[in-house]
């Protein structure tokens, strides 16, 4: 544990038997730590306001309010708080917790099972925390001072014809030699007074009002300007995210080959990213735009893959090039043994039908060292970098070939 630091390690402790908490207390403070135990929730959460600590250890089984609600409501409150898990249930319900809690943005050291000794909690208190994760602008100079305000019909249409968006990009690399292959096309909505608006915030509404399109339009012209200007770095790919709505869309595979012309960009260089969901909605004109888009060049991209029902009929059916790894798998790769079996049978199952694999969420060494070990193609993920806006793109590229 750190020493002398000005700021004092704190452990709060969560657990309905008192002697077990009181004993993990006393584990801490032997290990240097100012600790308390409490046994309510609502306790827990007075104490985390007023008492402020770095660390928690939370019981998943609890009478009134069980581990994971906890978590959920500490997801609420954006807390940044490194947290371990602990329960006597068995490594696979802990596993699936910690999942949730990495699935909220939380700043999960691990989990702890019962019985615990002494070592196992100071091997979980050393484990090197995440970075807490920005909610608010994903690698962008501004921040999120949305408050109060309401994404209305009104605002977003003007938005689209004001061209209010801006992109942002997040690298992927080769596992193989962690070169830069490409990135990902993120986009958030640059509002006048709002500040940074992300997607999850206007995407469902330009949808349900059918303004997707001319979004999309705007994402894919910003997006080509920007890699055209690339052209000094030839390998680079570009990844794009596709709605449903734009599934059924037709004539798509032509315009967006048009864009790419007049951009002197490949076709070649550019993913389209789309869940199973969205490929689902409307199954046949998915597949003919998705052909389409693949006899001109393009490449297409399975994301999410493994979180829904008919993955595996999705993949035989579809023309995909490449599969992405879900999120959630990857960032608990490191700690679940659960996680790393699907990751390295997903691994397996995309290159015995041809296609790259991508893993999104690395967001530590260990993880890429075990995509790396298992032949995975590429990775994304906070480790290696956050989506960034253009004018940090070059001096990060810089600092890699410096490295």
């Amino acid at each position: 544990m750190p020493q002398g630091t000005a700021e004092p390690q704190r452990l709060l402790v969560l657990d309905d038997d008192p002697g077990v908490g009181q004993t993990m207390a006393f584990m801490a403070e032997s290990l240097g730590m100012e600790a308390r135990s409490v046994v309510k929730a609502s306790d827990f959460f007075d104490a985390l306001s007023q008492w402020q600590p770095t660390h928690v250890v939370i019981d998943l089984i609890m009478p009134d309010m069980d581990g994971v609600e906890v978590m959920r409501q500490l997801a609420r409150l954006e807390c940044d708080v490194a947290i371990i898990i602990s329960s006597g249930v068995g490594t696979r319900v802990l596993d699936a917790a910690e999942r949730a809690a990495a699935e909220h943005r939380l700043n999960v050291l691990g989990v702890l099972s019962k019985p615990f000794t002494r070592q196992k909690l100071q091997d979980a208190l050393g484990q090197s925390s995440r970075s807490p994760v920005s909610r608010q602008g994903e690698g962008l100079d501004a921040v999120d001072s949305v408050g109060g305000f309401e994404v209305t019909e009104t605002a977003l249409r003007e938005a689209i014809g004001q061209n209010q968006f801006i992109m942002v990009y997040q690298p992927k690399i080769a596992c193989r030699d962690n070169s830069v292959v490409g990135f990902e096309a993120l986009v958030r909505w640059q509002h006048p007074d709002a500040g940074i608006i992300t997607p999850d915030r206007f995407i469902p509404m330009a949808e349900s009002l059918d303004l997707i399109d001319p979004l999309t339009d705007l994402i894919i012209e910003q997006s080509l300007q920007w890699v055209s200007a690339l052209q000094h770095e030839p390998a680079m790919s570009l990844a794009i995210n596709l709605s449903a709505k734009t599934l059924v869309n037709l004539d798509f595979a032509d315009r967006l080959a048009v864009r790419c012309r007049r951009q002197t960009v490949r076709p070649g260089q550019v993913t389209l990213e789309m869940t199973e969901t969205a490929a689902m909605e409307d199954s046949v004109m998915a597949l003919e735009l998705l052909t389409r888009l693949r006899m001109k060049g393009f490449h297409v991209a399975i994301d999410d893959f493994g979180t829904g029902y008919s993955s595996m009929m999705q993949l035989a059916r579809l023309p995909f090039s490449e599969l992405k790894v879900d999120k959630s798998f990857v960032m608990t790769a490191t700690s679940s043994e659960e996680a790393r079996t699907i990751i390295r049978s997903t691994v397996e199952l995309g290159h015995s039908l041809g296609l790259d694999v991508v893993a999104e969420g690395v967001e530590d060494g260990g993880a890429l060292a075990f995509l790396r070990d298992i032949g995975c193609d590429y990775a994304q993920g906070y480790f290696i970098a956050r989506p960034m806006p253009t004018h940090r793109i070059s001096g990060w590229l810089n600092e890699r070939q410096d490295d």
